[in-house]
């Protein structure tokens, strides 16, 4: 069978990838018995994917045997692309910490330099995650890596690592006519810095589909894809909502004589700065190439568009900026709550008692001039915790985003809402806070900052202009939190 190849994208200079990604998160859901799949027979199956065009793959640490089987792929087509993901526990992220991730990449993949190494942090309270894409950034210019991604990051954290330096080049979050949080800020933040969007879940795990058009909601979900978009279509306002786009979709594709999953997907790749669109496959169970290849044939018009926006007027949005789903409530994922596990994340910052006093316990970030002014980053005094002023500060004596002051910002709050946690406080125990800004003509940028984490919780607040920060500092944020307030 001929099978149209899909359309091409550049990301890079020496990076061009199919628009159509194979994703290769199934392949876990496929060996969740402890049994692994036989890697040779799963290469020979997407061999024929890069045959027909369809030769870029994405997968990750853990997604099972996924860099097994693609290193078996690359070494009966060196020209498919590999990309994969690190997603380390939250904790210190040294030289050594962070080569020793990648190497485990290259080795899995029996390849010298990964494609697009890309990054997931679980929270963003524990500031490492920084000094790991700096040290990401070292590789690449070593030559173990060819290009730097994120995944799962909001706006403002990838604004930040960008204002910082690190040169990312893509963004993988969920994309689909549910959840269209990609298309608010952070396709402003890809545009302002030339950013692309990889999009996952487009098809929300096969939900997207003709074959659950006018079907009750299930009782029992097969696998671990459709339990997470399960979740997504509750989010959106239930079985209902959801089929009112399905029908959209259906009349669309009718039009045309497509897939309603054609559809849903070519609404994706013609957002702004959306690359590509990762479809998942099970390896030798189920083939949707020849569907995919339908995806360059046709484009959406705009009755096709009014259509879909009717349509999307009667579902809630999903809560919350990209990437949230992993880190807040409600937990939109495959195992739903993840509050065990991110329970269970190492402090962003050591603590201690002082002196005589066991009652009193302090958090201490290790910079060098709590040694020199004799203070600590926190202090918790009962159900007090004050947190000192903080300053876009990483490692000992690192200004974080010189010149940006949106960017500090957002990397202080984290600073102190990991101080506050270190201490056995939430953010929304924080019941004050003070900002110094050296420029007042920043105030919308750093409160903007400031509002997008506590819009809702809405602390007493000061904001005071000064003359000068010690340092190439442009805010700096003292916190009061009340445990249980």
């Amino acid at each position: 069978m001929t099978i149209a190849p899909p359309e091409r994208v550049r990301l890079t200079e020496e990076l061009t990838i199919s628009r159509i990604l194979t994703g290769l998160w199934q392949v876990a859901d496929m060996e969740r018995d402890g049994t692994d799949l036989d890697p040779d027979t799963v290469a020979d199956h997407l061999a024929d994917f890069v045959e027909s065009g369809f030769d870029t793959f994405d997968m990750a640490d853990h997604y099972g045997s996924a860099e097994i089987i693609a290193s078996r792929l690359l070494r009966r087509r060196p020209n498919a692309l590999a990309f994969t993901k690190w997603c380390p526990p939250p904790g210190p992220m040294t030289s050594d910490i962070v080569r020793t991730g990648v190497q485990e990449r290259l080795d899995r993949l029996g390849v010298a330099r990964v494609d697009l190494l890309q990054f997931h942090w679980w929270s963003f309270a524990h500031p490492a995650w920084l000094d790991a894409l700096h040290e990401l950034a070292t590789l690449r210019e070593e030559g173990l890596i060819r290009e730097i991604g994120v995944t799962n990051f909001d706006a403002a954290h990838l604004h930040l690592a960008l204002a910082d330096g690190v040169p990312v080049r893509t963004n993988q979050v969920v994309c689909s006519l549910l959840d269209r949080r990609f298309t608010g800020q952070l396709a402003e933040t890809c545009a302002r810095h030339g950013v692309h969007l990889l999009a996952y879940g487009s098809v929300c795990g096969g939900f997207l589909s003709e074959r659950w058009l006018g079907l009750p909601e299930p009782a029992d979900i097969p696998d671990w894809s459709k339990m997470k978009y399960r979740r997504f279509i509750e989010a959106v306002g239930g079985w209902e909502a959801y089929q009112a786009i399905l029908v959209a979709a259906a009349g669309i594709a009718a039009k045309h004589g497509v897939s309603v999953t054609n559809v849903a997907t070519r609404w994706v790749l013609e957002q702004s700065h959306v690359a590509g669109v990762i479809i998942g496959v099970r390896p030798g169970e189920r083939d949707h190439r020849a569907d995919n290849a339908q995806l360059f044939g046709f484009s959406l018009d705009e009755e096709d568009h009014a259509v879909l926006a009717r349509a999307f007027v009667d579902i809630a949005p999903i809560p919350g900026d990209c990437g949230d789903e992993y880190r807040t409530p409600p937990f939109l994922t495959a195992s739903g709550d993840l509050s065990h596990h991110l329970d269970t994340i190492a402090a962003a910052y050591d603590t201690d008692t002082v002196p005589g006093r066991p009652e009193l316990r302090r958090a201490l970030s290790g910079s060098k001039w709590e040694a020199i002014a004799g203070y600590c980053r926190a202090r918790r005094i009962g159900d007090r915790i004050l947190v000192s002023g903080t300053t876009a500060t990483a490692g000992a004596d690192r200004v974080v985003a010189p010149g940006d002051a949106a960017a500090q910002t957002t990397y202080v709050i984290d600073k102190i809402i990991g101080a506050v946690s270190a201490l056995g406080g939430t953010v929304e125990d924080i019941a004050r806070t003070r900002i110094y800004l050296t420029d007042i003509a920043d105030t919308e940028a750093v409160s903007t900052a400031h509002g997008r984490v506590f819009g809702t919780l809405k602390p007493a607040n000061t904001l005071i202009a000064v003359d000068d920060l010690a340092g190439d500092y442009l805010v700096e944020i003292e916190a009061e939190a009340i445990i249980g307030a």
